[in-house]
């Protein structure tokens, strides 16, 4: 009888380890004795007929020919069986994804020719597609947030493992500030979590001007124009779009203020004067400024008046503006004005009755609005700067202090004395 012969093996490769069963074909197996992968015994072997053997490869490296071997002589044809390594895998592209998975992922390695299996964290790939012996293109499965382990499994073995992050959707906790003008530009802070790699910050539907990345907890962004309300803020990365309906990530836009009066219009350069001030979209002011000068103090009544007390200032005119989380308003113009001085009074003597014509002469007396012979005010004309003329009240004899009011304040006095008519 002639030696056995062995026509082919399959499968025809299996991992370094051994442990691969194999059918190996052929002829004259019957009585078969021994099998070799190479030089090595296969770790058990079963004649399944004359023309058949099922045997499990042992250990080895690289091509070697398989053999049988029966009491008429060893099989001497090349028929190899390719001793392959377990797959090695040395990169992902990208490294994260949704929880929602559909991220395609490129892996890339060695010894993926054959992959079996592409697995995310114990899931199965959705799809995979083996491209080359070091590279595989694999859809994510769905998968909870954090670290999943991905491996390729081919009939060599089952690869090392490299981290692919499913990521949640983004949750914004706050803003800082929470408000800022129509016009935007107000820098605002977010916090949250799941920030990492967003790809848009958007306030109540428009994108901002810009905004940067800090960290998987903050993000700085520009708020861009927008109407005046409340606008919310949402963050999107690609495992979503934060919350939006969460009352902590509204900004809100504020109306720029705006001045129609301010009364009175002028005071004293010492200040002092309680002004009223009305206009709108006045509510949250944090400012309210003299030509520059902050106000002594200020009290917003409502989102149409604010009453406000003068600063010390110098003469002339002072623009006078508000500002609220929506900007500064228009200016309205206040007037600073010297106090009145009184130098003369001519006549500075009369009698106890009414009607002397007294000329008042000395400086700032424009804006005067009362003449005032002790408690009593009486009639005036105001003749210059200089000049005032008044009639003097009647009263008892004796001396009596004038003075002048005007918008800046009330004057040094004077003396006028009333002379009672001689008796008889």
């Amino acid at each position: 009888m002639a030696a056995p012969v062995v026509a082919s093996v399959s499968p025809s490769q299996g991992p370094a380890s051994g442990g691969t069963t194999v059918t190996v074909t052929g002829t004259g197996f019957t009585g078969a004795t021994t099998v070799r992968f190479g030089a090595k015994l296969a770790t058990s072997f079963t004649v399944d007929s004359s023309t058949q053997i099922t045997a499990v490869s042992p250990s080895g490296t690289g091509s070697v020919n398989v053999t049988v071997t029966t009491g008429q002589g060893t099989s001497s044809q090349q028929v190899p069986f390719v001793y392959t390594s377990a797959p090695s895998l040395t990169g992902l592209t990208p490294t994260q994804g949704p929880v929602s998975g559909g991220t395609t992922v490129t892996l890339t390695g060695t010894g993926l020719t054959g992959a079996t299996a592409v697995s995310f964290g114990g899931v199965a790939a959705t799809s995979f597609t083996v491209n080359s012996a070091t590279q595989i293109t694999a859809v994510a499965p769905p998968h909870t947030a954090g670290a999943a382990a991905v491996t390729v499994t081919t009939s060599s073995g089952t690869s090392n493992a490299l981290t692919f992050t499913y990521l949640g959707a983004p949750s914004l906790t706050g803003l800082t500030p929470t408000q800022g003008p129509v016009s935007g530009g107000t820098t605002v802070t977010l916090t949250g979590t799941g920030f990492t790699g967003a790809t848009a910050v958007s306030f109540g539907g428009v994108a901002a001007t810009s905004f940067t990345v800090n960290s998987a907890t903050q993000i700085t962004a520009v708020a861009p124009p927008h109407t005046a309300g409340a606008a919310a803020v949402t963050v999107t990365t690609s495992s979503g779009t934060s919350n939006p309906d969460n009352p902590s990530a509204y900004f809100f836009y504020a109306a720029s203020p705006s001045l129609a009066t301010v009364a009175p219009s002028s005071g004293s350069t010492a200040g002092g004067a309680t002004v009223t001030l009305t206009g709108n979209d006045l509510l949250g002011a944090t400012a309210v400024s003299f030509g520059g000068v902050a106000a002594t103090s200020f009290t917003v009544n409502s989102a149409t008046q604010i009453t406000a007390v003068a600063p010390p200032h110098t003469v002339g005119t002072a623009a006078v503006t508000v500002t609220t989380p929506g900007g500064t308003s228009n200016a309205v113009d206040y007037f600073y004005l010297t106090l009145p001085t009184l130098l003369s009074l001519v006549p500075n003597q009369g009698p106890t009755h009414a009607g002397t014509v007294v000329t008042v002469t000395g400086t700032n007396l424009t804006t005067t609005t009362e003449v005032r012979f002790g408690s009593t005010p009486t009639a005036f004309t105001v003749v210059s700067p200089t000049q005032v003329t008044a009639v003097a009240p009647a009263g008892a004899g004796g001396p009596v202090n004038v003075t002048v009011i005007t918008a800046a304040g009330t004057s040094n006095s004077l003396t006028y004395t009333r002379v009672p008519a001689p008796g008889i």
